[in-house]
């Protein structure tokens, strides 16, 4: 096996960059290194300490001057999703969103099956609420006036006035977690609360302190969710969420705190979709408004097919992770009725895992 110092050293160019947040502690790793006549860009990622993913961004030898555009463009789609050259990983160090940077960070959710539902209606320890179809906010109150919306990478970014204007009426400060569906917060949890944390308060007293908050005012923009705690409440809102094809529940450990960043599996708080989706990597720009997508099984790209873009969404660009809606996948990778979302800007290339598939039950053995 090749010693990593003889990599490094034939390595005309390297970067080497780091992110950590919550739980998440990752490393990416790019070089150009000459090949024959040319030059070849390769990259190596992974969880920091672990074994480390490899591939290559040439398939081929290019000219250095290609290599260095390729090398370059890696480079800043990593930092301004969040990587910095330092160790430390702090996100956004060193690049143009530096200023955004709050340092909240919110608690995310792993996916489970329908036969793991089951499971967690019964159990008592876990509550249920809806999953609702938005994006995800954070709105952070310092003062009467001073109300700072805050997104899913942990960087400050804007709300709706009347969004701002409720929480401007809300006692005291505080860090409400919720889901944004147009002019309405549906809250969920409260993180802090005039200046002091909650984290490691059990998400039951969380959620009692939060609906105890937003009931001391007469706005409506920012309303607490509807939780269910018995294990028939927990089913009827199952089968009702279901019937009304709503995006889908989400079960919380009631005695849980709360942990900035998503779990390597399980955890404290999990979702279930009735409608399937993943994250896909545009792999090119076809005629007529549509892009293909690949997924990653192992290291390699896999082609999962094609899907057409709306008229009303701008086309994404090759290299840009979206969202897909599709009602299966078959073996091999391709999506059946795959439904663009639109761009993720939350998500890495390396997280488009091809296991994301779900597949028609004849093709899931």
């Amino acid at each position: 096996m090749e010693k990593k110092q003889d990599v490094l050293e034939r390595a005309i160019k390297q970067a080497d960059l780091y992110f950590k947040e919550g739980s998440s502690d990752k490393e990416y790793h790019v070089r150009i290194e000459k090949s024959g006549a040319g030059h070849i860009v390769n990259f190596e990622y992974g969880r920091r300490g672990s074994t480390l993913q490899a591939g290559t961004k040439t398939q081929n030898p290019v000219a250095l001057e290609e290599a260095i555009k390729i090398f370059d463009k890696i480079v800043k789609e990593k930092m301004a999703r969040g990587y910095t050259p330092g160790d430390a990983g702090t996100p956004y160090v060193g690049t143009d969103k530096e200023e955004r940077t709050t340092g909240i960070h919110c608690q995310l959710l792993n996916e489970i099956d329908e036969d793991e539902v089951a499971t967690l209606i019964k159990d008592p320890r876990f509550c249920a609420q809806e999953k609702f179809n938005g994006k995800r906010i954070l709105i952070q109150k310092k003062t009467g006036t001073d109300v700072v919306g805050i997104n899913k990478k942990g960087l400050a970014c804007g709300i709706p006035e009347v969004m701002k204007l409720a929480a401007s009426l809300l006692p005291g400060m505080f860090v409400i977690d919720g889901e944004a569906c147009g002019e309405y917060l549906h809250a969920f949890d409260l993180i802090s609360q005039d200046g002091q944390g909650c984290s490691q308060i059990p998400y039951a007293e969380r959620l009692t302190r939060l609906e105890r908050l937003l009931s001391k005012s007469g706005q409506d923009r920012i309303v607490p969710v509807k939780t269910e705690y018995s294990a028939d409440g927990k089913q009827h809102l199952f089968d009702t969420l279901k019937a009304d094809t709503r995006e889908g529940i989400v079960f919380k450990d009631r005695t849980a705190a709360y942990t900035p960043g998503r779990p390597t599996r399980g955890g404290a708080q999990l979702k279930f979709k009735f409608e399937a989706t993943l994250s896909a990597i545009v792999s090119k720009i076809n005629n007529k408004r549509s892009v293909g997508l690949e997924l990653i099984d192992d290291g390699a790209r896999i082609d999962v097919g094609n899907v057409t873009i709306p008229p009303n969404q701008e086309i994404p660009q090759v290299g840009d992770v979206v969202e897909i809606l599709y009602l299966y996948g078959h073996k091999g990778g391709s999506l059946y009725q795959p439904r663009y979302l639109g761009i993720r800007d939350d998500e890495e290339p390396e997280s488009c895992k091809l296991s994301q598939v779900k597949y028609k039950p004849e093709e899931a053995g």
